[in-house]
């Protein structure tokens, strides 16, 4: 390794002794690492996808900055934080206290909201409850009165939630010329259930062969939407004829059954079912809507009625942090004339206007009136004074949102719909209002998600943590911020037992110097991407009309036979167009419904956004539409790498084909940890067992049985090529390409993972340990194993999340080659070497949220660098001039 001197000029305030010092680091694939890292610097961890720089920086020095901090908390109280595992390590020695920034999804709780996890909201409330103007005789309300999380403060009529969920005759009906026999009702249960209902119907004596839109509109809400439960006699395989017959002789029935409303078996099953299978599949049938009462601002009616610049506490909490700025600005300054003059600020109003003209459109209720935009009392000495201040701290805060790049996001947004960078960011902005000092923060990717406009102010962020007296530890694969550090620790060479060892630490411009580093190549632009032919679209397809979030009237087109990049500073509607509108409106041309997000049970369900428009152009040239998201492969450990490409169905046949295996009649299901054959009885294939401490919080241990092996002893005998199940689940992908290099069936995934840069994962890698882009692109080599027949859409949501440049160009071959087998594929992508790679480009924006939502230019990669109305013009002239 090559170790710069910590000290040298051009490290901002580092000392010669303000080193962070590791001795011995062996966390997963680590090395026996020794490193200095200088302490009041931006510091970045690099290296290839799997190298061991997360290992260093979060599972090494952050596990254990909060071991040491732990040791001084109560027992009592360390059993309710979640804490990290003590690191394999022989000495940390200069480590200050930390704090990890990492990259997570949004709670899923449907309750929290931007504006919860910022606590901008228990600021807002407090300043409508002191500041804000009531009604002629109201009382004045407390600040809890202002939350729809609270009894006090919620609608009554969605319970806080903004909206209430029913079902429609369309939802449940969706094609009305079927008959009630060729199950027109695709609400009512599947197999025996939902045969019984309609055996029951013809009892009843209603005509089930009938087309459903012919039927009596009596009829049909009855069917769907009674209350009743009448219980009748049942003759299953009868004719309505026979069954006519056989009610009017009163002839004994095979059972008596009780009907079911299709409507009330959605409702009650959704609310009691245990099984998140029926819950999802009957969550399908569910609409959103807004709230008639409190038209999505989810507070009861004296809270609304209290407003402050003439908007009520629901209504700001709809505008965008941009607006929200410009609505508070005045009042932080002691301007109040727009307060007690004109109560609300005109662009807000009209705003707010056109927003619920928008949900009119989209024949969402508007029942709530727009703002009062008339005179108003002024506000007394003591409201101006509770005002000014409350204002001063929001903007100050909102402020800091804005310089991250989420202007566009407003306080009511939930969480579960944002990204992780967003919430990363989210988190960073807090930690600069903190005004910490002295203290390290380990941030993951914090450019994950980012146009290179918005990374500009990501910079700026970062710096103004370390000039408060911060140490910023950052993994990161991006290569401007690896230019724009003081500290560069590069860990490779390889991925997995191929890396692990720290090649250099010091200077960015050391790295040249080092050539084993992976990093080094394209830091110094010594890696070009290969001359590639610009391809001609075959086709197109054409999106007319598109309303969906920002987008409002947009058309767009998307080539077909080439690969489009779509891209767009953060906010800008490149996702609301592909990811959203694209694949809804594809999926319905193919006819079927787009994947949702798996409910747990107890949660209420997701409000169903529609997009609203049309899809035209050569929609016949579209077989078949992928979506390869960022999603889980599994939400269990049970899931993992070889379950989930299939691969270990076929590694599971070879055990079960051996002499071994046939002598004591294993089947293949005897090698599976899901099935109790095989399985080790302790654990129940678990591998490990949680042990509770009386005042700790519960660990994990390897299962004393098996010891993590996850199979009985009987099973570990049997063995393929010198090697027993287990000890294949632990190989790591390039080791098993060299040991089923004889087997094919197993090598083709194997391969195509290694060739997207997987290689150093374990087979039996549970899914809960992937990261968002790992579990990408395990889709994306599950996909590729198929034959391909072109004609298929492929859609990627920013597949470079978590990559670095090398293993960028291991996934742009494949993608490329998918293209060269007649295919379509769609990014929406940040990474400007991919975007120069391209056929196509499309560019949204110009701005974020309502600022956005329009095709600012469209054509080749050079034709969009050429632009001057574009903003990622510039960052695309670089990449294609380093190419």
């Amino acid at each position: 390794m090559q170790q710069a001197d910590a000290g040298k000029p051009g490290i901002a305030h580092a000392q010669d002794d303000g080193h962070v010092r590791v001795r011995g680091a062996r966390e997963h694939n680590l090395r026996d690492v020794d490193v200095a890292i200088p302490r009041h610097a931006l510091v970045v961890f690099s290296g290839v996808s799997g190298s061991g720089k997360s290992s260093l920086a979060f599972g090494t020095l952050y596990a254990e900055a909060q071991r040491r901090y732990f040791e001084s908390v109560a027992p009592y109280a360390r059993r309710l934080i979640d804490q990290v595992g003590v690191p394999d390590v022989d000495e940390i020695t200069g480590l200050p206290p930390a704090v990890a920034l990492q990259q997570q999804r949004g709670t899923a709780s449907a309750r929290s909201t931007v504006g919860s996890v910022t606590t901008l909201s228990s600021l807002v409330r407090m300043m409508y409850s002191r500041a804000g103007t009531y009604p002629p005789g109201q009382a004045m309300l407390y600040a809890e009165d202002f939350s729809p999380n609270t009894p006090q403060g919620a609608c009554p009529h969605c319970h806080g939630l903004g909206h209430v969920y029913d079902v429609t005759e369309e939802s449940m009906v969706p094609d009305p010329s079927l008959s009630i026999r060729e199950k027109a009702i695709a609400s009512w249960p599947p197999a025996w259930h939902g045969q019984n209902l309609r055996d029951i119907l013809v009892t009843l004596g209603y005509d089930v062969d009938r087309p459903w839109r012919e039927l009596p509109k009596k009829d049909r809400e009855w069917i769907l939407f009674t209350e009743e439960t009448p219980t009748v006699p049942v003759y299953p395989g009868f004719t309505p004829a026979e069954t006519r017959a056989a009610v009017k002789k009163n002839a004994e029935p095979a059972y008596m059954g009780t009907y079911m409303g299709a409507r009330r078996y959605v409702l009650h099953t959704f609310a009691t079912t245990q099984s998140a299978l029926m819950k999802r599949r009957v969550s399908r049938f569910l609409t959103g809507t807004l709230c008639p009462v409190c038209d999505g601002r989810r507070l009861k009616h004296e809270a609304l009625s209290v407003t402050f610049a003439g908007l009520d506490i629901g209504t700001l909490s709809q505008l965008s942090f941009d607006r929200l700025a410009d609505v508070l600005r005045p009042v932080a300054q002691g301007r109040f004339d727009t307060v007690g003059r004109r109560t609300g600020d005109a662009r807000a109003a009209d705003a707010t206007k056109r927003d619920r003209a928008r949900r009119k459109a989209a024949g969402e209720a508007t029942h709530a009136a727009a703002p009062d935009v008339h005179r108003t009392p002024p506000l007394s000495e003591e409201k101006r004074l509770a005002a000014q201040r409350i204002a001063g701290d929001l903007v100050a805060r909102i402020d800091t949102l804005r310089a991250l790049g989420l202007g566009y996001l407003s306080m009511d947004r939930a969480t579960p719909t944002l990204s992780p960078g967003e919430v990363q960011r989210l988190r960073l902005a807090t930690q600069i209002r903190s005004n910490l000092f002295g203290v390290v923060y380990v941030l993951d990717e914090p450019s994950a998600g980012l146009h290179p406009a918005d990374s500009e102010a990501l910079f700026d962020a970062l710096e103004q943590l370390k000039a408060s007296g911060n140490s910023i530890f950052v993994v990161e694969h991006d290569l401007a911020m690896m230019r724009r550090a003081d500290w560069l620790v590069d860990v490779g060479p390889g991925a997995g037992e191929r890396g692990g060892c720290v090649l250099y630490s010091g200077p960015p411009d050391g790295l040249a110097d080092v050539r084993d580093s992976e990093t080094a190549r394209y830091l110094f632009n010594r890696a070009p991407p290969e001359p590639r032919e610009r391809r001609e679209p075959t086709g197109w397809l054409e999106l007319r009309d598109i309303h969906r979030n920002n987008l409002h009237g947009l058309r767009a087109r998307i080539p077909l036979g080439v690969l489009t990049a779509v891209t767009g500073i953060s906010g800008s509607g490149k996702s609301s167009l592909i990811s959203q509108a694209l694949v809804e409106l594809v999926c319905g041309h193919l006819g079927h419904e787009p994947e949702d997000d798996e409910p747990e049970p107890g949660d209420a369900p997701s409000v169903v956004q529609r997009t609203h428009g049309h899809l035209g152009g050569d929609v016949d040239a579209i077989r078949r539409l992928v979506r390869v998201d960022q999603k889980p492969i599994g939400r269990t450990p049970r899931s993992n790498l070889a379950t989930y490409t299939g691969l270990f169905d076929h590694v599971r046949k070879l055990f079960a084909a051996t002499p071994d295996a046939r002598r004591r009649r294993y089947d293949a299901g005897r090698f599976s940890f899901n099935v109790a054959k095989g399985r080790c009885p302790t654990c129940e294939g678990e591998g490990f067992v949680s042990v509770e401490l009386l005042f700790m919080p519960s660990v994990y241990a390897p299962c004393p049985t098996c010891h993590g092996a996850r199979y009985d002893e009987a099973t570990l005998k049997v063995r393929w090529n010198g090697r027993n199940v287990a000890e294949v689940l632990a190989l790591n992908v390039e080791e098993a390409c060299e040991f089923f290099a004889a087997e094919p069936a197993v090598l083709r995934p194997l391969e195509l993972l290694r060739d997207i840069g997987l290689g150093y994962l374990r087979l039996g890698q549970p899914a809960t340990e992937l990261s968002g882009g790992e579990a990408q692109r395990i889709k994306l080599a599950t996909e590729l194993q198929r034959s391909q027949r072109g004609r298929g859409l492929y859609v990627l949501d920013e597949p470079t999340t978590g990559l670095h440049a090398a293993d960028v160009d291991r996934l742009m071959a494949q993608l490329h080659g998918l293209v060269e087998a007649g295919n379509t594929v769609v990014l929406v992508e940040h990474e400007m070497r991919v975007v120069a790679q391209s056929d196509w480009v499309i560019d949204v924006g110009p701005g974020a949220g309502e600022a956005g939502g329009r095709i600012v230019v469209e054509g080749t990669p050079e034709a969009v660098a050429a632009s001057d109305a574009s903003r990622t013009a510039p960052y695309l002239r670089t990449a294609l001039a380093a190419a």
